[in-house]
């Protein structure tokens, strides 16, 4: 199996596999693929169809962001090449899962794996975070043995806590760390600045041993940033923004 992302911006995934090698992933994660890759769907993440699966562990990984059966993908009379588009601006990361050695992942974050990697949901250390904690913190975890790649928006900042050490971080920005690291989540203190700071009224406190991957852009807030461009409540500022584009295009059209 080759693996290599390429591309900057909108990163791509491509995997290479050769006869009998297979990549496992959610649902509506496929880009593009060659004529010889065989797809089938499975609830199994296991080295063997089967393993790791049933009807449990599929509603674990619905918890989790992810979907109740998995897509595998295998490589029939030679070497078969499948891909993995980014779905918005970001990175495209490698992990290597081993026992005892696993993540936790952003919900939605995971693309794809190696057979034996098992996503799974992320528990809570406490009910509030599940509830209140906003949606950048339903994790997903990664276990078993292999190669994960996951998906982070924006620009990505590593840390690599000492026993101890702390973050309080909002919780969109959390991508990834590792399952050493312990974490809970907890108010913002003040009621000042919880209803009127506009950071909202939870943080997640990450706390090493382990490495954290935190992501610029969360989802939520590139949400928001693009509502005003997605059009007004009446059809008149339809109409100027339509307007706006068609010129746009046209200009570049005409060089």
């Amino acid at each position: 199996m080759q693996a290599q992302v390429k591309g900057s911006t909108m990163p791509v995934l491509e995997v290479v596999l050769d006869p009998g090698e297979a990549v496992v992933s959610d649902h509506g994660e496929l880009s593009w693929m060659t004529a010889n890759m065989q797809m089938a769907q499975t609830t199994s993440a296991g080295a063997e169809p089967g393993g790791h699966g049933g009807l449990m562990a599929g509603l674990k990984r619905v918890v989790g962001g992810g979907s109740i059966l998995l897509t595998r993908y295998e490589a029939t009379g030679g070497p078969g090449m499948v891909a993995f588009a980014a779905k918005v601006p970001g990175h495209i990361v490698a992990l290597d899962v081993a026992p005892g050695q696993g993540y936790l992942v952003a919900r939605h974050s995971w693309i794809c794996g190696t057979p034996g990697v098992v996503p799974s949901m992320g528990f809570q250390q406490s009910l509030g975070g599940m509830l209140f904690g906003g949606e950048g913190f339903v994790l997903q975890r990664l276990e078993g043995q292999g190669t994960a790649w996951v998906e982070l928006s924006g620009e990505l900042t590593t840390y690599d806590l000492a026993a101890g050490q702390s973050l309080l971080v909002h919780p969109g920005h959390v991508g990834v760390f590792s399952e050493q690291v312990s974490f809970g989540v907890s108010r913002i203190a003040g009621i000042a600045n919880r209803y009127a700071g506009g950071d909202g009224h939870w943080v997640v406190k990450v706390t090493g041993p382990g490495k954290v991957w935190l992501q610029s852009m969360p989802l939520a807030n590139l949400a928001a940033a693009l509502q005003p461009l997605l059009g007004g409540a009446s059809g008149a500022s339809d109409a100027v923004a339509g307007g706006a584009v068609g010129a746009a295009l046209g200009n570049i059209l005409r060089g």
